[in-house]
């Protein structure tokens, strides 16, 4: 630039230059040129064949793009600047108007609101999938006792469908989330130049319809400065990442001898460069590890921003690392997840031994004594000292007899023994959310009706 007498430093050019990773914001760049072109000529600043000209000269640099064809020449520092000189390469001296009434800050504001709207969109569908992969695989396996756990003790019997489901609500939210940081994103910011605008006459509500979004921004201080749609796209990622995270940690218990409740399709799994015998869910573990990745990208956005002075500030470059990769890392993990529940093989066997020795169901037990009127916390008590028993003589809980339960509490009969059926334990919690066959297919059918929609 002419302000500058000397060239920059080859350590600082270094640490300035950002086209390594924000050459992904390509696409947004020429179609906001685009429409600020169209603008221009619109507003009486530029002529209708000047417009022409670079309309031509994007439409030959969105191709090249696209291809992988785009000439990068060593002086170009990062994407806007690398899209402008080849526009005047293209166009000629025109393409110097191409930058009128625009500055780098609020064209750069501009692409990560469309960036964010875009991938905002992409990880709604992508969540869906894996939603409706989950869903799919719960309606498969509807009456499928398995135990629920709490701190990763056997607790309560639910069934495989009701454990499924939950991973479901919690992409469900997901899904919201992404969805609102969409609509939320849809303002241009472009016209608020540097900081305070412009003397040109603009028409920026024109230049948004275009670029398909819903309004323009109130305040150019902010307008430039603001990364609160690229914050809330990342948290999103991380939050997302880590249920996608939760899901693979199950995944991995459940794959082991120790569990056995599912085993892998080969596609989905790895085996040890020295054990022969080994079949590791790596794609359950890299979808654990990918949580740390994306719960990093959103703490190093929040502390770049949390000390930065109105307006902009040269820190804010720093946010196109996690910006651009954290969508991009979560729908690698979404596919992956979701080929592999999708194509899982689960042991309907091994479910039910675990709940063979009834000690998930002794809660059951406990209500059958407060349904024949004994205090909850003298149920609790008595049912307490069989699981004692059970546990110091190595025995199961369901196997003690009649008259062992009668030694507990005097309310038990002959027919406690019915509080081991693990079928009929589900088929009695129809509560609204509980894992009662006929609540799980409602709640089956009510995610067809959500996904579908």
């Amino acid at each position: 630039m002419s302000r500058f007498s000397e060239p920059q430093h080859a350590a600082f050019r270094a640490l300035n230059d950002s086209l390594s990773f924000d050459w992904r914001l390509g696409p947004y760049d020429v179609q906001q040129s685009r429409a600020h072109a169209g603008m221009l000529a619109a507003a009486g600043i530029i002529s209708d064949v000047e417009r022409d000209e670079l309309v031509g000269a994007l439409d030959r640099v969105e191709r090249e793009l696209a291809d992988g064809a785009f000439p990068f020449a060593d002086g170009d520092e990062d994407i806007h600047m690398a899209i402008e000189r080849r526009v005047t390469e293209l166009a000629g001296r025109v393409g110097g108007k191409l930058h009128t009434a625009r500055s780098r800050n609020d064209q750069v504001a501009t692409d990560v609101a469309m960036f964010v709207r875009a991938h905002a969109g992409r990880a709604v569908e992508q969540t869906s999938r894996v939603a409706w992969t989950l869903v799919d695989v719960a309606e498969r396996h509807l009456d499928w006792p398995m135990p629920g756990y709490t701190h990763l003790q056997r607790a309560q019997p639910v069934s495989l469908a009701h454990h499924l489901l939950a991973h479901v609500e919690m992409l469900s939210r997901d899904r919201e989330r992404f969805a609102e940081t969409r609509r939320r994103a849809a303002v241009s910011p472009l016209g608020s130049g540097a900081l305070a605008g412009s003397t040109l006459r603009l028409d920026r509500e024109a230049v948004a319809r275009e670029l398909g979004l819903s309004g323009v921004t109130s305040n150019s201080l902010d307008a430039v400065s603001d990364r609160d749609a690229a914050v809330e796209l990342v948290f999103d990622c991380a939050l997302a990442a880590v249920h996608l995270s939760r899901l693979g940690e199950e995944i991995v218990l459940w794959t082991t001898r120790e569990f056995g409740f599912l085993e892998l399709d080969d596609s989905f799994a790895t085996g040890s460069s020295l054990m022969p015998q080994k079949k590791n869910p790596d794609v359950a573990e890299l979808a654990r590890g990918r949580a740390g990745r994306a719960i990093g990208d959103l703490t190093g956005l929040l502390a770049t921003l949390k000390g930065l002075p109105l307006s902009y500030n040269r820190d804010l470059q720093e946010d196109k690392r996690p910006l651009l990769g954290a969508p991009r890392a979560l729908v690698e993990t979404l596919e992956a997840l979701a080929g592999a529940v999708e194509t899982a093989r689960f042991d309907v066997e091994r479910m039910g031994l675990a709940l063979g020795g009834g000690e998930a169901l002794a809660t059951d037990v406990a209500e059958y004594l407060v349904s024949r009127g004994v205090p909850f916390r003298e149920a609790h008590e008595a049912v307490g000292r069989a699981a004692a028993l059970a546990s110091r003589t190595g025995r199961a809980l369901a196997s003690l007899t009649a008259a062992e339960w009668k030694g507990f509490h005097a309310a038990f009969g002959r027919d406690v023994a019915r509080c081991f059926d693990p079928g009929r334990s589900l088929s009695r919690r129809e509560l609204p959310g509980a894992p009662g066959p006929r609540q799980v297919a409602r709640q089956i059918a009510r995610w067809e009706r959500e996904l579908a929609r």
